[in-house]
């Protein structure tokens, strides 16, 4: 047998997961299951969990586990949900203010089953973190409410600091990715958010079999709705039930991507292998400009 032979799916560009440990982590963990909380780390497979958790930081997923939307490149569970649970955004807030947070990250499954998308949840959970946490900083990821105003209004109002959403992928790949979410909808969700005076920010991965120029076309879509700050990382096939990775970025492609969008205009860049949508988003508060790979 030819030992120099390529083994298949093994890449020199593969990122590497560091493995959970630490003081820090271990009362982030305590503090998630005493309190039932669901994280998208964990129901993500997020591979910046140990990184996260080992600072103090976690990025809440409110609405139960279960989403209604199936999308290829996500492992949280899709099926019926359970109803929301009325006690949660007192919970999140309590949990928040035992971790010491000065910024948090909140965001959830889609609930295409509530009337509302579950947007009256939200904009409760969003003023009991800010009840219980005075001066805090909050970020949310939110899914796209079928692009309904008043659901978005809901989350408008209750004052998010900045409101993010995912294009998750180029226009040319978004049905075979995504379930039910439609790219231009996405787009139209950013840009309303953005005319009600929020900060809007939005993410996608690569590694889906698009081009380079079709990224710059996303950043050219973002940039013409006023959205700013961008994530761009590594999609990683989280069990054998997601779709297949295309191919593993380099580096040096990923610091590309970065140098294009600073100078297309974007005010924060993240991009690298790892990076995931909240991942150092207590960064993108501030108000001087910053890129970190």
């Amino acid at each position: 047998m030819n030992s120099n032979k390529k083994k298949r799916g093994i890449s020199p560009n593969k990122p590497k997961i560091k493995l959970p440990g630490g003081g820090k982590y271990l009362k982030v963990k305590e503090i998630v299951h005493k309190h039932h909380l669901h994280t998208i780390c964990e129901s993500g497979k997020c591979p910046n969990l140990a990184e996260c958790w080992g600072n103090g930081t976690a990025t809440f997923m409110i609405l139960g586990d279960i989403c209604t939307r199936a999308c290829r490149f996500c492992s949280v569970a899709t099926g019926k949900p359970l109803p929301p649970d009325p006690n949660e955004p007192q919970k999140i807030a309590e949990s928040i203010k035992l971790m010491g947070l000065s910024h948090c990250v909140i965001t959830s499954v889609d609930r295409d089953d509530l009337p509302d998308g579950g947007a009256e949840h939200w904009a409760k959970t969003i003023k009991a973190v800010k009840e219980m946490n005075p001066g805090i900083s909050i970020e949310v990821l939110i899914p796209d409410f079928s692009f309904d105003k008043n659901a978005l209004d809901k989350v408008i109002e209750a004052k998010p600091d900045i409101i993010s959403h995912n294009l998750e992928t180029v226009r040319r790949l978004t049905p075979k990715v995504r379930s039910k979410a439609k790219y231009d909808r996405s787009l139209a969700v950013l840009e309303y958010i953005k005319s009600k005076g929020i900060t809007t920010k939005s993410g996608i991965m690569v590694g889906l079999g698009e081009t380079e120029e079709e990224i710059y076309e996303v950043m050219d879509d973002l940039l013409s709705i006023g959205c700013k700050i961008i994530t761009i990382g590594q999609y990683l096939r989280p069990t054998p039930a997601q779709m297949l990775v295309d191919r593993y970025v380099s580096p040096e492609e990923f610091e590309k991507y970065k140098k294009v969008a600073l100078e297309k205009g974007f005010d924060f860049v993240e991009s690298g292998s790892l990076v995931r949508s909240s991942y150092h988003a207590e960064r993108h508060i501030v108000k001087e400009k910053v890129s970190v790979k």
